[in-house]
């Protein structure tokens, strides 16, 4: 084993964040020879340390930092403190998410051309299109081990799929199934099969579910090539007189301030974290933060148009057995401007516990309406609604220079406005939920606004042009070669798919691309 590195080696590439992204990406490095520290702000967990309690769960794995929230979307009234959910832990988000796993359509990697001009909206083709993308995505889907790809079966269908697909099958639906699931449907990687336990949100305790945690993490260890410092959070990133990236300074588990040297930084902190990160690090050559001389770090915050709808029955569901997004139907992710927007979406099964459903079904409401909905519960079905949101350059975290975190650091200010095609293409899709469950006899529906818990994206877009965004199509910055974002938040617009697969995907292609280059001397 060569790990640990010492704190002045400056040939390792430091990797800030373990989630789908920064996990991916350090194993695909360690596996290559190439050394890395990935610097991890939370702590390690592992399937035997998850809790099947949703508030439990909550307290051990969520960023419960501080963040402030700004702009007129519902969450800044119900959930100002909670921008988003996502995992301060050993292999980030990639613990919390549901498993869906869609390739990004070849329409939606240049939605500036296809959708043409959307007043308020800031489109941009991507610099890579879905030809480029197939080989990364079969080594992503390999990887993941997803259900309907390489041979492995789709999961079962739950009673909510059920439900789902009935309704759906009635109005004419089509692409009708379980998902494209990071989830064994047959024991796979050393990995058993899901268990249909349901709490996939809390960490999947069987580790059927991938997560860079037990996985890539882990195997990039073995490799020698890898440290992981947990518990330890990025203060700023430092660069010498010719504007190269040479370390990351960042907080202990005790709080002390220490600097690890680099040859190459790569930030996966997510699309609040990094940008945040980038923007604390400006300096007197970079004032605005760095690798933003477009202006652009921060901006085209993007987060999927959500919502959900809930249906009563008058018999039991019990949506909550099995796993929780095991259910697709996906003959609304087309391009069709008939329909009164641009993009598309698609509707997931969801099922929420008592505890969430409580919280989420209808923030701060009480009374007879609400709580017989929950009485309700038993019999009900619900489903997820995600689609493409628009990119727009008010939507975008800034630095609060009033509210500061444990280390003294301006935290992240999340502001976020619907674009009206976001709210067009809510208002039909959630229609289409309610017709879905018409169609099987509901009793009641209930049309739900946005979670906190979301696709985070954007904030640091790829870019054909350097004035347009931050990084170009490896995900390196336009201003600083030896600069990577390796996350979400590179994404240069959402598409109507869950992301995780297409930032795996990326990850490994970057990977590629960093230990090219390093051998090039290039960087």
């Amino acid at each position: 084993m060569t790990a640990p590195f010492e704190l002045t080696d400056d040939s390792v590439v430091v990797i800030i964040g373990t989630g789908a992204g920064g996990g991916v990406l350090a194993n695909e490095l360690a596996q290559k020879g190439v050394s890395v520290v990935s610097l991890e702000a939370g702590g390690r967990y592992l399937p035997e340390d998850y809790v099947n309690d949703e508030w439990e769960s909550f307290g051990q794995l969520a960023w419960t930092d501080p963040r402030t929230t700004s702009g007129d979307w519902r969450v800044a009234k119900d959930f100002s403190g909670l921008p988003a959910w996502i995992v301060k832990a050993v292999g980030g988000t990639s613990t919390h998410w549901a498993g869906a796993s869609l390739r990004i359509q070849e329409h939606e990697w240049k939605a500036a051309t296809n959708y043409g001009s959307v007043q308020g909206a800031n489109l941009l083709d991507w610099p890579i299109d879905l030809a480029e993308m197939e080989p990364w995505y079969d080594l992503a889907e390999k990887k993941l081990g997803v259900t309907r790809t390489n041979g492995w079966p789709g999961l079962p269908g739950n009673n909510n799929y059920k439900v789902l697909e009935k309704g759906a099958k009635a109005l004419g639906y089509k692409e009708v199934h379980t998902g494209r699931m990071a989830i064994n449907s047959v024991d796979n990687d050393d990995r058993m099969a899901c268990q249909q336990t349901g709490f996939c949100f809390q960490g999947c305790k069987w580790g059927a579910k991938w997560s860079s945690a037990y996985t890539d993490i882990p195997r990039g260890e073995a490799t020698g090539n890898l440290e992981v410092r947990e518990k330890c959070m990025a203060l700023r990133i430092e660069h010498d007189a010719d504007g190269k990236v040479t370390g990351v300074v960042y907080a202990d588990e005790s709080g002390a301030e220490q600097r690890q040297a680099a040859r190459v930084v790569c930030v996966a902190g997510n699309s609040f974290e990094s940008p945040r990160l980038l923007l604390n690090s400006a300096s007197s050559m970079f004032p605005d933060g760095l690798a933003n001389s477009s202006g652009q770090v921060g901006r085209n915050y993007m987060r999927h148009m959500t919502g959900s709808v809930y249906a009563v029955f008058d018999k039991p569901v019990r949506m909550w057995r099995g796993t929780t997004m095991a259910g697709i139907v996906q003959d609304e992710a087309r391009h069709d401007p008939s329909r009164g927007f641009v993009g598309g979406y698609e509707l997931e099964t969801l099922s929420l516990g008592l505890p969430f459903m409580a919280a989420f079904l209808d923030p701060g409401a009480w009374g007879r309406e609400f709580t017989t909905a929950l009485d309700g519960y038993e019999n009900m079905a619900g489903l997820w609604i995600v689609g493409e949101d628009m990119p727009q350059e008010t939507n975008r975290v800034t630095l609060n220079h009033d509210v500061k975190d444990a280390h003294g650091v301006p935290v992240a200010n999340v502001k976020f406005t619907d674009h009206p095609n976001d709210v067009a293409m809510r208002t039909h899709a959630y229609k289409q939920g309610a017709a879905i469950y018409d169609a099987v006899g509901a009793t009641r529906i209930f049309p739900t606004p946005p979670y906190p818990s979301t696709h985070n994206l954007g904030t640091n877009r790829m870019s054909e042009k350097p004035r347009d965004g931050v990084v170009n199509k490896w995900g390196q910055s336009h201003d600083i070669a030896n600069l990577f974002v390796s996350d979400g938040s590179q994404f240069t617009t959402g598409a109507a798919e869950n992301p995780t697969l297409t930032i795996v995907a990326l990850a490994i292609r970057q990977a590629d691309a960093i230990s090219g280059m390093m051998a090039k001397n290039e960087i």
